[in-house]
């Protein structure tokens, strides 16, 4: 019988993939930005665009060179600024140029990066701001009033605004501040007093370094984490693991003796802000002297499709939502933008449905991997192989250097054997230190055996006997039905394969006729001219699901709700079961 302490993954893994990465270099995580620098100065790191009228796509192309000195620039200004090492400085941007110029930074000013998502309400974005002392932002113009309402509830001294179209090609900044600026909300006549604008900052600061001795195990990350839960808890992370994990990318994608692959092109498309984008796009791109074809919204497919199309992306880090939405564009369908030059996708954050996957790989050409990663540990663990076998439903195979465990749902500590359900535990390089300010939970989650410290993920899953890994749901997510254990994930997988569903959620309600017990309801959204019942996808899944895990009940939505990175919010669909419930039995209209 296989165990664990065996890793039989590695057996699995592509011949360019080595079983381990030790030793791991000893250095801060910008490194490889002045790396790729010093290799290839005049090399394109970013690429920012727009669609213009009569001009089609226009780009402009921003070096690692660039983007070096201006991170060194904005890291001396904020040191004079009160900077201090370890302080947390908050970003508040989509995908664009001056969040890579941010990010960087922070890092060499010895400051911790905590990026939050720029469209939060204010309520979401003020705790984050409070709850990591940040005393240093820097926002898009777009936020700024926003920043502006929130300031005086927190400790923020100094606010740093750009303006989107400060690295666009010329006739792009043109326009956009004739037609768009003003309109899309983007101009500020004023700022307030004490604040700057980065262009002043990187011009007064130009050619001076920021002379900061940063170290492997100081902290370079809060990421925040638990949206689809309630409660964000900041995970830290320290450039030590952030490099391991942009190591273990760079092995499982190029092998790890590549050192740089200025041939490859980025989809810069996954938010920045989410350690998904930040770790597995813009460290790994970086890392390998790579470009970055930025996007700064995902949920403008026309955005990205036109991107894919003008500047033919070779690699494409991404979600479910966003793969199942180019698959069904009717410019992908009609052959009017083509996926061709795509090589490599990973799909992370949420289920991958096997549909989804086919049609992708169908339409590209390419390979999509399912794989898997979280905050915790940013950011990824596990993928299916480049080259090898991709199993249906699984998450992969663990990065080099990982240990993996499943565990009793009982007792949280004895191991099960290979494909018995249980928690998924992993051990590795990259893991977190813990959960600022949160001792209680950084000690459930973050837990010491034989020597090792294990992350214990909250995630129930298996592993079969070749030491792929399965993700079966959330622990929370789990639902009883008639004294059965059932996971709303396998039921989404299975409902999302009829031709006509083009999305579906599924979570546990409380039963409205037997109290104190649930019942399962699926929230289905319809491919566009096509049409399903409830009764045909209850016969359906009577092929391939046990009754009791048939939802019985339907409902049929235009979308659902989700995070940025395309989770499905299961807790929002079942606050929208209880608020129809609450108007139908007050006498109001559903």
């Amino acid at each position: 019988m296989v165990t664990y302490a065996e890793r039989p993954w590695t057996k699995k893994y592509d011949e360019f993939v080595p079983q381990s990465l030790e030793p791991y270099p000893d250095h801060p995580l910008h490194e490889f930005l002045r790396k790729a620098a010093r290799l290839s100065p005049e090399g394109p790191a970013l690429v920012a665009s727009a669609h213009l009228p009569l001009l089609g796509r226009v780009g402009n192309v921003v070096t690692f060179a660039q983007i070096d000195a201006a991170s060194d620039a904005l890291a001396a200004a904020m040191i004079e600024m009160g900077l201090k090492k370890g302080d947390r400085v908050v970003i508040v941007m989509p995908n664009c140029v001056q969040f890579v110029i941010a990010f960087y930074a922070i890092l060499k000013a010895g400051g911790v990066v905590a990026a939050t998502n720029p469209t939060y309400p204010p309520e979401k974005m003020q705790f984050q701001i409070n709850d990591c002392d940040a005393e240093i932002v820097l926002t898009l113009s777009l936020f700024y009033k926003l920043v502006k309402d929130i300031q005086p509830r927190t400790k923020v001294k100094q606010v740093i605004v750009t303006n989107i179209k400060e690295y666009l090609p010329g006739p792009a900044k043109f326009l956009f501040t004739l037609a768009r600026e003003k309109k899309d909300g983007h101009y500020v006549e004023a700022l307030a007093s004490g604040d700057v604008w980065l262009q002043d900052v990187l011009a007064r600061y130009a050619g001076r370094k920021p002379g900061v001795d940063v170290q492997p195990d100081d902290l370079a990350l809060f990421q925040y984490t638990g949206g689809t839960t309630g409660v964000s808890k900041a995970a830290m992370s320290t450039h030590r693991a952030l490099v391991a994990n942009t190591l273990q990318c760079k092995a499982w994608f190029m092998g790890a003796d590549k050192e740089q692959a200025p041939e490859e092109v980025f989809m810069g498309a996954i938010p920045m802000f989410h350690v998904f984008g930040m770790v597995a796009v813009l460290s790994f791109a970086v890392g390998m002297g790579s470009r970055i074809t930025l996007v700064s919204n995902a949920r403008d497919i026309a955005d990205v499709l036109g991107v894919i199309d003008s500047y033919k992306p070779t690699l494409f880090m991404g979600v479910p939502a966003l793969y199942n939405a180019i698959n069904n564009h009717p410019d992908v369908k009609s052959g009017k933008v083509s996926l061709r030059s795509i090589k490599y996708c990973l799909s992370g954050s949420a289920p991958l449905p096997p549909a989804t996957k086919r049609e992708f790989e169908q339409l590209s050409g390419g390979r999509l991997m399912e794989g898997f990663g979280m905050s915790e540990a940013p950011t990824a663990t596990h993928c299916n192989p480049i080259n090898g076998e991709n199993r249906a439903g699984a998450i992969g195979l663990p990065f080099p250097d990982m240990d993996m465990r499943i565990v009793s749902l009982d007792d949280g500590e004895t191991d099960l054997p290979a494909g018995e359900v249980g928690e998924l535990v992993m051990a590795g390089p990259q893991l977190m230190t813990g959960y600022h300010g949160m001792p209680t939970e950084t000690a459930n989650t973050l837990r010491e055996k034989d020597g090792k410290l294990w992350l214990y993920t909250g995630d129930i899953a298996r592993m079969d006997e070749d030491g792929y890994f399965y993700i079966v749901d959330r622990k929370k997510d789990m639902a009883l039905i008639g004294g059965f254990n059932v996971y709303p994930n396998n039921i989404e997988k299975i409902l999302a394969d009829h031709p006509a569903v083009l999305e579906v959620g599924v979570a546990a309600v409380p039963h409205p006729e037997k109290e104190g017990q649930e019942a399962l309801k699926a929230w289905v959204v319809v491919r566009p001219g096509m049409s399903v019942t409830a009764d045909e996808l209850i016969k359906y899944a009577e092929k391939l699901l046990a009754r009791y895990e048939i939802p019985t009940r339907f409902a049929f939505v235009d979308s659902l709700p989700k995070t940025t990175v395309g989770k499905t919010l299961r807790r929002e669909l079942v606050q929208m079961e209880m608020a129809e419930r609450e108007s139908t039995l007050s006498g109001g209209n559903s």
